[in-house]
């Protein structure tokens, strides 16, 4: 009789046993769209986690010398978050060789690596998405837009065929679908080229040529 007690008494204990339960922290790995890019392009990775926290990933961008950007938080909303650059690649940016993609989220770290090499590519620079920002709020005006195109645009590109000054800068107008590219180009719908193609076209055809028989009646 005490001897089934005490089995009983075992089997009870050891039913009503509790073992901590062991937590394994968030990983977080990236995807690199590819390994090697050139000037003109634009960078795009896809952050993978195991568990979504409410916290964002951080990311830095170095080179092989150490030489980096500053922390870059991104919003992590999904398992699978792809990540696209709104910059591309520009040669007085970026010197050619080694990157790599350094990222933390909670505890766990993972850095992805990617080439830039070198090539012919001519880039629209990153400051004429600010004049295009400006000119799609009508802060600026279509002739100001063409100026900066003339300005900062390599002519190889973008070549626009005739002298602007204080005069006729505000005779030139810029047809309204045009505000649906600029908003494509700044959002990586289309491509420096496709976007340099349009503008030239609207150039050659005299489309957005000063309009000469309003500035001879001022």
């Amino acid at each position: 009789m005490r001897k089934n007690i005490f089995l009983i008494t075992v089997l009870l204990t050891t039913s009503f046993t509790f073992f901590p339960t062991v937590y394994a922290e968030p990983s977080v790995t990236i995807t690199m769209e590819k390994t090697t890019y050139t000037y003109c392009e634009r960078l795009f990775y896809i952050i993978e986690v195991s568990e979504v926290t409410g916290e964002p990933a951080v990311i830095h961008i170095r080179d092989e010398t150490g030489k980096g950007s500053s922390a870059i938080p991104i919003e992590i909303k999904n398992l699978v978050n792809p990540v696209p650059s709104l910059m591309a690649f520009e040669k007085e940016v970026f010197q050619l060789g080694k990157y790599f993609v350094d990222v933390k989220y909670a505890d766990s770290e993972f850095t992805a690596e990617f080439e830039l090499v070198d090539s012919e590519n001519i880039c629209i620079p990153a400051t004429i998405s600010k004049f295009l920002v400006e000119w799609l709020t009508d802060n600026i005006s279509d002739g100001y837009l063409i100026d900066a195109f003339q300005k900062y645009v390599d002519p190889r590109l973008i070549s626009i065929p005739f002298e602007i000054n204080g005069e006729n800068i505000h005779q030139i107008s810029i047809p309204q679908w045009v505000k649906n590219v600029a908003y494509w180009w700044i959002q990586g719908g289309i491509s420096d080229n496709e976007f340099a193609q349009i503008i030239n076209y609207l150039a050659d055809e005299n489309i957005i040529s000063p309009d000469i028989k309003n500035m001879n009646e001022i």
